[in-house]
C-alpha cells in the first residue's frame, strides 16, 4: 500500500516539477514580453523620455527663478534633454509610426540647439499625422532658431486656421525670439527683424479682432504678408 502511495505521489509531482523547470528555463518575463511587443517597448521608452523632459522643465523653472548656479543648471538641463533624446529615439525605432514620439524627439533636439535634426523629426511626425498641431507649432520654433522667418509665418497661418490656442502660443514664442534677436541678431538683419516684428503685432491685433468678430475678420487671414 505504501509503495503504491509513493508511486502515485511521485507521478503527481512530476508535472509540477516539469512545469517549474519549464518556467525557470524559458517562461516569458515582463521584460521579454515587452521586447517581443515593439509598440509596448516604444511606449515604455516614450514615457521614460517624458520623465526626462519633465525634469528638464523643472530645472528650467529653477534657472528662470534664479535658483542655484546658472551654469550648472544649464548643464543639467542639457543632460536631461540628451537622455530624453535617447529615449525618444528608442521609441521611434521600435514603432516608426509613433508620431508623438517623433515630435517629442524634435522638441528635445531643438532644446539642445540641434535645429536641423529637430526639423527632420518634426517633418517625420507630420508625414505620419499632418494635422498634429503641436508638431506644427514646435517646428515653427525650430524654423525661428534657423532664422527661417517665412516658414514660421506660414506655420502660424496654418495654426490659426486649425488651432488658435497653439497659434497664440506661437505668437508668444515669436515675440520672445524677436527680443532675443534684438540683443543678439545672430545673422538676422535689423530691417528683416523689424519687419517681422511688425507682422507679429499686426497678426496679434487681427487675432484679437477675429475672436470678437470672426466672420468679419476672417478675410484678413488669407495671406502671410
Amino acid at each position: 500500500m505504501r509503495k503504491k502511495l509513493w508511486t502515485w505521489t511521485l507521478a503527481g509531482a512530476l508535472p509540477v516539477l516539469a512545469a517549474g523547470a519549464l518556467w525557470a528555463a524559458g517562461a516569458p518575463s515582463s521584460s521579454s514580453v515587452t521586447a517581443q511587443d515593439p509598440q509596448a517597448a516604444a511606449r515604455e521608452s516614450y514615457d521614460r523620455g517624458l520623465k526626462y523632459r519633465d525634469k528638464a522643465w523643472e530645472l528650467e523653472e529653477a534657472l528662470a527663478a534664479g535658483e542655484g548656479d546658472a551654469e550648472k543648471l544649464e548643464k543639467k538641463i542639457e543632460k536631461e534633454y540628451r537622455k530624453a533624446i535617447r529615449a525618444y529615439e528608442a521609441a521611434v525605432q521600435n514603432d516608426p509610426a509613433f508620431y508623438q514620439a517623433h515630435a517629442s524627439l524634435g522638441y528635445a533636439l531643438r532644446k539642445v540647439g540641434e535645429f536641423e535634426e529637430s526639423l527632420e523629426a518634426y517633418d517625420r511626425a507630420l508625414e505620419i499625422e499632418p494635422r498634429y498641431g503641436r508638431a506644427i507649432e514646435y517646428r515653427a520654433e525650430a524654423y525661428l532658431g534657423l532664422g527661417r522667418i517665412e516658414e514660421a509665418k506660414e506655420a502660424y497661418m496654418t495654426l490659426f486656421r486649425g488651432d488658435r490656442e497653439l497659434a497664440s502660443q506661437l505668437l508668444t514664442a515669436m515675440r520672445k525670439w524677436i527680443e532675443t534677436r534684438r540683443e543678439d541678431p545672430h545673422g538676422i538683419d535689423a530691417e528683416s527683424l523689424e519687419a517681422f516684428a511688425g507682422w507679429v503685432e499686426e497678426r496679434a491685433e487681427l487675432a484679437e479682432q477675429a475672436s470678437l468678430t470672426p466672420a468679419d475678420a476672417g478675410a484678413a487671414w488669407t495671406s502671410t504678408r
